[in-house]
């Protein structure tokens, strides 16, 4: 609506309808940043604690696996591990949180099928494979959890700038146009009720 709209009882309604909508809007809008930001808050505490033990993990696989290396040989595990299999129970569906489509990998984690003898591994190495396998799925859960994150991150922002426009720019605009109207017909009013007084005197 037009800020310079002509002052009458109608466009005033209209300002004052445009106006409501506007704050309901913005209580909507911040509504959703809210329940945006406690989400990406939760996610991040989740991404810390996967890391974590992700870091764990891996130190874990890879000093078994160097024990491995001394005690098997580094080529005899090299060829073990060029028959280990490829992950292929992976599928990605989406989620959304509050209009925001978040990947949501769904995956089995399993025990890793052991295709190799015990007569030429060590329990290093079955540790080191044990290790690595918990990694790969912590890598695949902290993939999803950063990938919402971002997308999360990037929607609360949009939801700011929207919240910043309704509250510093429309919904002033509305309440200052609403407010100027009706001062001009209250203004009217009071200059008809004066003429109208003035003629009935002269009458």
């Amino acid at each position: 609506m037009d800020t310079n709209t002509f002052p009458t009882k109608g466009n005033l309604m209209k300002a004052k309808a445009t106006l409501a909508m506007s704050k309901m809007g913005y209580d909507l809008i911040d509504k959703k940043r809210n329940v945006l930001v406690k989400e990406i808050l939760e996610l991040n505490e989740k991404a810390e604690k996967i890391q974590h033990e992700i870091a764990v993990t891996f130190r874990e696989a890879y000093l078994a696996l160097q024990e491995a290396n001394i005690s098997m040989g580094i080529n005899n595990v090299r060829a073990i591990s060029h028959g280990m299999p490829e992950e292929d129970s992976l599928s990605v569906r989406a989620r959304s949180i509050m209009g925001v489509e978040i990947p949501n990998i769904r995956y089995e984690e399993k025990p890793m099928s052991l295709n190799y003898g015990f007569l030429n591994t060590t329990t290093d190495f079955d540790v080191a494979v044990e290790k690595f396998n918990r990694v790969k799925y912590l890598t695949i859960e902290l993939s999803m959890v950063e990938t919402a994150t971002y997308r999360l991150a990037i929607s609360i922002k949009k939801t700011q700038r929207r919240a910043n426009a309704l509250k510093n720019i429309t919904i002033p605009n509305y309440e200052g146009l609403a407010k100027e109207i009706s001062s001009t017909l209250e203004e009217r009013e009071r200059d008809e009720f004066t003429r109208l007084k003035v003629l009935k005197k002269k009458k």
